[in-house]
């Protein structure tokens, strides 16, 4: 039950608010920002690569597993052979030192791995902070202590000294993706969380959610219905800055050597082998980490746009194409005619004034 309705209930009238209208408004706040409008367009195609890597390295011809002895030099200590990293019509990345492996196809599947595991990872932080959150708001004494301790128990941990010991005690035989999915949203729940719970404090002393209580709704329905939509812009927004940190841990993790195994091919995990092999074969080295960096880079950037879309109170981080300027022209053009509307209407009111005192 929303302010809006609240009050039209209030005044006794039938007013029904438009649920699309938020959502029209949120879009054309994000639009406006031509670097988030880029940010999403990269992070759209990067999607959209990871789901049709088996389609993409179908129409290549080649699988991200599959060694290729012949298009190495083993004279030069396994450098791939022709220019380029071995790139030909079959190979449109070249290959992977030592193995022959094809890059391309090794990239492509990365990503659905580094994305997909840092999707997981956000999922199961903002599910356990979301709930830990309102559970410590809306508790007793006790249980808000009991939880807020809990929760900085869990920011104090350090995030990769305690995945690398998970990491290094479960056995092999468990998917290792999900594993370090898992472990990432288990340990990284605690700041989504206090923010949830600062939140939820806060929305209890609206009116309409003390209108709600008063009419006799329980605790978890006011929590289903009134506060966590009144969440969401808060968790939405911290989730989209998430999934580029996650990406990153992901990438410690796998290049330290406890996250995704061979041979399933990850970006951390593809730095980890090319860091001796960043002069014989630079590609191999600047593939990876040029696909992590535009990734983190477009997910920052669209987190950024959609917190500013979601609060317009809030100013952007960015001072590249977010449409300051333009915003600020729009702004002094406003004010410019205000200026003159107002400046005319005195005009208008004094004219008949001064005629009759010339009368």
């Amino acid at each position: 039950m929303s302010e809006a309705l609240v009050a039209s209930q209030a005044a006794g009238t039938d007013v029904t608010v438009p649920a699309a209208s938020g959502a029209r408004q949120f879009w054309r706040r994000l639009r406006a920002p031509r670097a988030a409008l880029v940010a999403a367009a990269v992070v759209a195609l990067l999607v959209l690569v990871a789901l049709a890597a088996p389609l993409l390295t179908a129409i290549e011809g080649q699988d991200p597993f599959t060694y290729h002895p012949s298009l190495i030099d083993s004279a030069r200590g396994g450098v791939p052979t022709g220019s380029f990293g071995g790139i030909t019509a079959d190979h449109w990345l070249g290959v992977e030192p030592q193995t022959g492996r094809d890059l391309f196809a090794r990239l492509v599947y990365g990503a659905r791995v580094s994305l997909g595991v840092a999707l997981g990872a956000t999922v199961v932080q903002v599910t356990i902070g979301v709930v830990v959150g309102v559970a410590a708001a809306l508790g007793s004494q006790w249980v808000d202590q009991l939880l807020s301790r809990l929760t900085e128990i869990i920011i104090a941990m350090p995030l990769m000294i305690m995945s690398l010991a998970l990491l290094a005690i479960v056995p092999s035989s468990f998917p290792r993706p999900l594993l370090v999915a898992l472990v990432i949203g288990l340990i990284a729940w605690g700041n989504t969380a206090k923010i949830v719970r600062a939140q939820t404090l806060t929305l209890k002393q609206l009116d309409y959610v003390s209108a709600a209580r008063l009419s006799g709704w329980g605790t978890w329905r006011i929590a289903r219905r009134e506060l966590l939509p009144g969440l969401a812009a808060p968790v939405i927004t911290y989730a989209a800055l998430l999934v580029p940190m996650n990406i990153t841990v992901e990438a410690a993790l796998s290049f330290l050597g406890v996250g995704v195994k061979p041979p399933t091919p990850s970006w951390g995990q593809m730095l980890t082998a090319a860091d001796v092999w960043y002069q014989a074969a630079p590609q191999y080295l600047l593939l990876p980490a040029g696909a992590l960096f535009v990734t983190v880079l477009s997910l920052t950037v669209l987190g950024d746009g959609i917190r500013t879309a979601l609060d317009p109170r809030a100013a952007s981080r960015l001072s590249i194409g977010t449409g300051r300027r333009r915003e600020a022209k729009a702004d002094a053009g406003t004010k410019d005619a205000s200026a003159e509307g107002v400046s005319g209407k005195a005009a208008t009111t004094k004219s008949p004034g001064s005629k009759e005192a010339t009368s």
